[in-house]
């Protein structure tokens, strides 16, 4: 009789863990090795930020502009650089999140240190560029643990160096990416971002809209000359397809020290044993 080589365990064979059938044990791994990493570095509590990956850096950003300003101004055919240097000039505007991003982000770490283990918190990411990496870079200036929730994309996205080691989670699933990023989370803070900044904000105020989300967490709308022109909250109310008391689920500011007074206060209230 011919012996056969023994089979593989199936929690060991990756064609069946990658397979259609297996999409319950991926989702759940999703869910547990991220819980075991948070206990192992002792993580209860966070203060997310979203925002826009594709908001440069202020020293890149200002070089930028120079290098495009400068061509246009040698060019003799000052079309072609007309719309280059428009670009260029939003992206200066809009690094002025970038810089804020980070004032926050060390303010409220440096707060953070000064409470006792418990109470603590870590600044959480959705782990990219831009915005992202700006909030993580504000938290490793304090030395404050800061997690960075990256998701698999075939552009854009990619874990920024400022994430503390063994904090940096990739995920294919968005919503279990989502899950982690609300279930610790004490308050957010919402910088201009585009399509996946305005699913994650609106998914957190239906929740809160509904209760299905039970915890009272504070959020933070950054930059009324950005929102004011992409989002017409009165309309809405106008049009009743919400309520006026909606409004109150979140605050609008325009300073890093306005945010940071609001949540230290916020956060304090509803969260410290």
């Amino acid at each position: 009789m011919t012996r056969h080589e023994a089979a593989p365990r199936a929690y060991t064979n990756l064609e069946f863990l990658k397979s259609p059938q297996a999409r319950t044990i991926r989702i759940l791994a999703e869910f547990l090795e991220p819980q075991k990493r948070f206990r192992e570095n002792r993580i209860w509590n966070t203060i997310v930020f979203f925002g826009s990956a594709r908001v440069r850096r202020p020293f890149e950003a200002k070089e930028h502009f120079k290098n495009i300003r400068r061509m246009y101004k040698k060019s003799k055919n000052k079309t072609k650089f007309e719309k280059r240097l428009l670009d260029a000039q939003m992206d200066l505007e809009m690094s002025s999140y970038y810089r804020d991003a980070v004032t926050l982000s060390r303010m409220l770490s440096q707060w953070s240190r000064e409470l006792d283990e418990r109470n603590r918190f870590a600044i959480c990411s959705g782990g990219g560029p831009g915005v992202m990496e700006a909030a993580n870079r504000g938290a490793s200036m304090s030395r404050v643990p800061s997690i960075g929730l990256n998701i698999t994309l075939p552009f854009e996205q990619g874990p920024n160096p400022f994430i503390s080691k063994g904090l940096s989670l990739e995920f294919h699933y968005f919503f279990m990416r989502k899950f982690w990023f609300v279930y610790l989370a004490k308050a957010l803070v919402i910088f201009p971002g585009g399509f996946g900044t305005l699913d994650e904000l609106f998914e957190v105020l239906t929740l809160l809209q509904t209760k299905k989300l039970r915890k009272k967490l504070p959020i933070v709308i950054y930059g009324r000359k950005y929102w004011d022109k992409v989002l017409n909250w009165d309309s809405l109310v106008r049009f009743k397809t919400i309520s006026k008391e909606n409004l109150r689920l979140f605050r609008m500011v325009d300073t890093p020290e306005e945010a940071f007074e609001y949540l230290k206060t916020e956060v304090s209230k509803n969260f410290r044993h």
